[in-house]
């Protein structure tokens, strides 16, 4: 069970976007990073363990240097590296990487209008770090973008370009656990549904293990730990599926609307949810003797006249958990009981 905690208040509200919330804990300075796209804007929040103190700072959409004003941001993570960790944004102009505290731009990459069809909108969206050295950005042509991250500096390089989807890339996910020989290190989600699961060679490079049919409905959120792959869809299911196979293991009707994110506690595999229909959802993730993936109902938390975009987990077990929603300007944070 898990009760409301302080909520963090924002310089603006959150945007309906999927996945509209990244949480980086800071556990040697007992703070907590947050951040929450509204427009071209992105909402940085440091918070103290306490939950007492709070710091804030604004980053907008850039090309290059410049800020553009215009250019709506799609998302912003922080990615994890062994070495470093960088915030990676990305908007219909491109891709920027900064700094984890957002204080220097490290990197920014453009994407080309060009070699997008006409009449079809130009964006990135989906960003996660894989294999140690990587950090992988989808884009709305359907394609996956590998920047290999050195231990520092800014020589940023895109390292690979993954062509196997045909529409617009809605989320990346990478093996949150920490066995690191699991059966796949990347899943990539797109608008039509369908699901690709890759694994990185002994030649570095990403070749795909196999791809899930698409559903007939956007695959908006995706989350792959120990093998097991949870993906969220439009019409309110999660679908479990094993990582070395592709099978489907367990579907659950999850929720009345349509899913906005997920997240996965890496060391207890416990499963959030979050959706349109007001609701949090809280479920754990396990294997049977047999090898079969099992999916269990823990909690559930509604946040009353509240389109939920965006909950992640706080902490690695999963003991806390944060939620924002489309036009409110806080996040709700809650914590085990």
């Amino acid at each position: 069970m898990y009760r409301k905690d302080k909520s963090i208040q924002m310089k603006s509200s959150a945007s309906a976007l999927y996945n509209n919330l990244s949480v980086l804990p800071i556990t040697d300075k007992s703070l907590t990073y947050f951040s929450v796209v509204h427009g071209n804007t992105v909402n940085m929040v440091s918070a103290s363990a306490d939950g007492l103190n709070f710091s804030h700072r604004q980053l907008q959409s850039k090309e290059g240097s410049v800020t553009v004003s215009s250019s709506l941001i799609m998302q912003a993570s922080w990615c994890v590296l062994p070495t470093r960790v960088l915030l990676v944004l990305t908007s219909q102009k491109g891709i920027q990487m900064y700094e984890s505290d957002g204080s220097i731009m490290v990197y920014w990459h453009a994407l080309d209008a060009l070699e997008t069809p006409p009449a079809q909108a130009v964006f990135a969206r989906g960003i996660a770090p894989a294999r140690g050295q990587y950090i992988c950005v989808g884009t709305s042509s359907g394609l996956v973008l590998v920047f290999d991250i050195p231990a520092k500096g800014t020589n940023i390089t895109l390292a690979e370009v993954l062509a196997e989807h045909r529409e617009p890339i809605t989320d990346i996910a990478s093996d949150s656990a920490t066995d690191k020989d699991s059966a796949a290190d990347l899943v990539t989600a797109d608008d039509s549904g369908a699901l690709c699961v890759w694994k990185c060679g002994g030649g570095e490079e990403f070749k795909l293990l196999n791809k899930i049919s698409a559903y007939g409905v956007s695959c908006s959120s995706v989350k792959l730990w120990n093998g097991v792959i949870a993906a969220a869809y439009g019409t309110g299911q999660i679908r479990v599926f094993d990582a070395a196979t592709g099978a489907l293991n367990v579907e659950v009707d999850a929720h009345a609307r349509w899913i906005y994110t997920l997240d996965i506690a890496p060391e207890s595999g416990k499963l959030l949810s979050g959706a349109e229909d007001s609701f949090i959802q809280i479920w754990q993730l396990s294997r049977s003797d047999c090898g079969t993936i099992e999916v269990e109902h823990c909690h559930s938390e509604c946040v009353t006249d509240t389109q939920i975009c965006g909950a992640r987990f706080c902490d690695p077990q999963g003991g806390s958990f944060a939620v924002t929603g489309y036009d409110l300007g806080e996040i709700i944070r809650y914590v085990q009981m």
